[in-house]
């Protein structure tokens, strides 16, 4: 059980539509054109976009609730959090993702991602992307039935997640990156973490800028 998660007000939500299933890139064009991009264009990303990325992380894929990525024991240890800024007809804020609903519920109000980039060492891609998603994750869930390795398990699994949302982010025309280097309380804090529940990773998200454009700035940005 989730233990001390505030979520402001259940009745602020966003309901997204239904995630597609099927799509016009192969897997095999978005795995070769993937990079870890670090610049960001000024667009607001779409209610809908941002619903795909998530779902594609940690949706529910079939009826008895299993999900997009495998889990070990299919006890699920990860939760999804999103710092938005710029997404079209939400409040800016942090939402909790709920994959059984297909919704976000929002936690706290107010524009997270400049305050991330200190927690994130500085790192301006952070600030400037339109949502910064993080991969949470509660171990107990898992090393309660497996023990102490149960911890890979649990890495092993977040990191089919930021892929799958990285593919997927490909998929929609955007990019994004995967981000170790930060506070770990300073997030934990920023985005209302449960007490039972552990940062991994922060991706932020967006339209790509061009990559000449952030090369010419002597950012080695595309990797």
């Amino acid at each position: 059980m989730t233990r001390g998660v505030k979520v402001l007000n259940r009745t602020t939500k966003i309901k997204f539509i239904a995630p597609r299933q099927t799509g016009r890139v192969s897997v095999e064009q978005c795995i070769s054109q993937r990079r870890s991009v670090r610049g960001f264009r000024s667009q607001t990303l779409t209610e809908e976009k941002l619903g795909q990325l998530l779902w594609a992380a940690q949706g529910v894929t079939t009826a008895d609730g299993k999900r997009a990525v495998s889990s070990a024991g299919a006890l699920y240890p990860l939760q999804l959090y999103t710092a938005c800024s710029k997404v079209s007809g939400m409040t800016g804020g942090v939402y909790r993702y709920d994959p059984g609903h297909h919704e976000l519920l929002l936690v706290s109000p107010g524009r997270q991602c400049e305050k991330l980039f200190d927690a994130a060492r500085g790192q301006e891609w952070i600030a400037n992307a339109p949502a910064v998603i993080c991969i949470a994750a509660d171990f107990e869930r898992t090393t309660s039935k497996y023990g102490a390795r149960g911890r890979g398990y649990v890495y092993i699994e977040a990191g089919q997640a930021a892929e799958s949302l990285m593919l997927q982010a490909v998929a929609l025309g955007l990019a994004s990156t995967i981000v170790g280097a930060f506070g770990d309380e300073e997030v934990k804090h920023l985005l209302h973490l449960a007490l039972n529940e552990t940062p991994l990773c922060l991706l932020p998200v967006g339209e790509p800028r061009d990559c000449k454009e952030i090369q010419s700035e002597g950012s080695q940005s595309i990797t």
